[in-house]
């Protein structure tokens, strides 16, 4: 008979669900074991991962490697050599980054089985600085949703209401930090899947300026948009976890040559001074009143807090959704025409040879999403349409990118905006395609511009979370998480979803 793994103590259990600074603290001291901290996360995993009920977060997880990196993180205690910053943390990686050892499906059938033989930057990051690995969460296929029911292997549920999903496309990741299974999940952006899954789960998201952090290992959807981010249970946690994955990587030539500031320091540099825009087309009339609410709320809180509330304009952000699904779906079609049978992921055999080999891999290995993307994307970079979409949106591209240069150069620190039009929506209920696609109306441009932003919880609607979403011009992370902390902090006495005992 199998032995069953050992369940954590309470005290480990207690630890995971408190500050992640605290956590690493106590590991450094000898006051906590790295094996207890994975006991736990796998303890909490397995608890919400369960019958009827089950959450669906992970596509794979690693308790035998995880057990393994936590013993010998225990060896290095009490030797001369320095723990890092996230000695002993369990970590969750959305199973788009590639994770030596461990599976990398996407999301998808025909990755179904593959394993990496190489491992992303921002993961031996992690390792390097003592996290430990516990699993790959799901996600939608290729990255390609925004709420994580177009997995190959089933949708996620929101922690915070099951009947609801999670967001997407890192809905899993989000549900691991919300769900109390980690403090700290990685995921990627394309055009705002780490900060719309933080705002439906009630957690922090961060999207990185674009060359911040090394794509190298982020299996690639749309390159010119792809970034790799975090999402914490606190400002404070994501904030030492972006420290991590920062920094120049020779690996990736998009990687930017920047120093990396300690953002952690900015959580008592206050706001009294801060010049907070108010973007009028992030606020339209039609607005969802409960959304509009708690973001005024947060505008009031920053005033309080001494900061200066101006309204700005953006005025091609109305453009935003359709250069945004004419640009990844082309970046989309190049970048998986790779799969295709041959090197790697699903093959299947065909009498009518190569091509049909080719066709039959790809039709049955993509899902419905993704064939949808790739057909688009193929349109608009056709020789009769090139010019007539995908160069249109290059080109407006430029004007959206231009817009938050000019409001930045304006003296404004950094924008404020919801971070989603709506909270968390039901399992099932969005159909229409272009429906789903209006969930990145807030989001999508940061990505489109290369611009840092974040999503931080302000409240709730019934107990839905509701997240208010921080921008920062390129490279300005730390007065973005100044903003983010000081927010918190005013809130901190509201109803925060993700904040709440597990």
């Amino acid at each position: 008979m199998k032995a069953q793994p050992a369940r954590a103590s309470a005290a480990a259990a207690k630890l995971l669900a408190g500050p992640l600074t605290e956590c690493v603290a106590c590991i450094r001291e000898g006051a906590a074991i790295p094996a207890d901290m994975v006991s736990a996360s796998f303890d909490r995993a397995d608890e919400v991962g369960a019958g009827k009920d089950a959450l669906n977060i992970f596509i794979s997880t690693d308790r035998e490697g995880a057990t393994e990196s936590a013993k010998q993180l225990t060896a290095h205690l009490g030797r001369a050599e320095p723990l890092g910053n996230l000695a002993g943390v369990p970590v969750a990686l959305k199973d788009n980054i590639a994770t030596l050892g461990m599976p990398t499906t996407c999301g998808s059938r025909i990755l179904e089985g593959y394993v990496s033989p190489y491992e992303a930057t921002v993961v031996r990051r992690l390792r390097a600085n003592g996290a430990v690995i516990v699993g790959k969460t799901n996600m939608d296929e290729f990255a390609m949703g925004s709420s994580t029911e177009n997995s190959a292997y089933g949708p996620t549920r929101n922690p915070v209401d099951i009947r609801r999903v999670p967001g997407g496309s890192s809905g899993g990741s989000a549900a691991a930090v919300a769900a109390g299974i980690v403090r700290l999940a990685l995921g990627s952006e394309t055009g705002g899947s780490v900060r719309q899954p933080a705002s439906f789960c009630g957690v922090v998201g961060v999207k990185p300026t674009y060359g911040r952090v090394s794509r190298y290992g982020l299996v690639a959807f749309g390159s010119s948009l792809d970034q790799v981010g975090v999402l914490g249970r606190t400002v404070e946690d994501a904030s030492i976890g972006m420290e991590v994955i920062s920094g120049c990587d020779p690996l990736d030539s998009t990687s930017a040559d920047v120093p990396v500031p300690r953002y952690e320091l900015e959580k008592n540099a206050g706001l009294k001074g801060l010049v907070i825009g108010k973007p009028r087309e992030y606020f339209p009339d039609g607005l969802d009143p409960r959304i509009a609410q708690e973001c005024e709320r947060a505008l009031d809180a920053y005033r309080e807090l001494g900061a200066t509330v101006r309204d700005v304009s953006l005025p091609h952000t109305s453009y935003s959704i359709p250069v945004y699904y004419i640009i990844a779906p082309a970046e989309a079609s190049s970048n998986l025409a790779r799969f295709d049978g041959v090197r790697y992921g699903l093959r299947v055999l065909s009498e009518r040879g190569l091509n049909g080999m080719y066709e039959e891999t790809r039709a049955r290995g993509f899902g419905p999403e993704v064939t949808r993307r790739v057909l688009l994307g193929t349109y608009v970079l056709s020789a009769g349409y090139y010019d007539a979409y995908y160069k249109k949106a290059q080109a407006v591209r430029t004007l959206i990118a231009q817009d938050f240069r000019d409001v930045f150069a304006s003296g404004v620190d950094v924008l404020f905006t919801p971070t989603t039009p709506t909270p968390a929506f039901e399992l099932g209920a969005v159909k229409d395609a272009y429906e789903m696609y209006l969930s990145d109306i807030f989001t999508a441009s940061a990505n489109l511009a290369g611009v840092p932003a974040m999503s931080v919880p302000i409240g709730d609607a019934a107990g839905l979370p509701i997240g208010g979403q921080i921008i920062a011009p390129h490279f300005g992370e730390s007065v973005m998480f100044r903003a983010a902390f000081g927010l918190e902090r005013a809130l901190a006495g509201n109803f925060v979803p993700g904040e709440q005992d597990a």
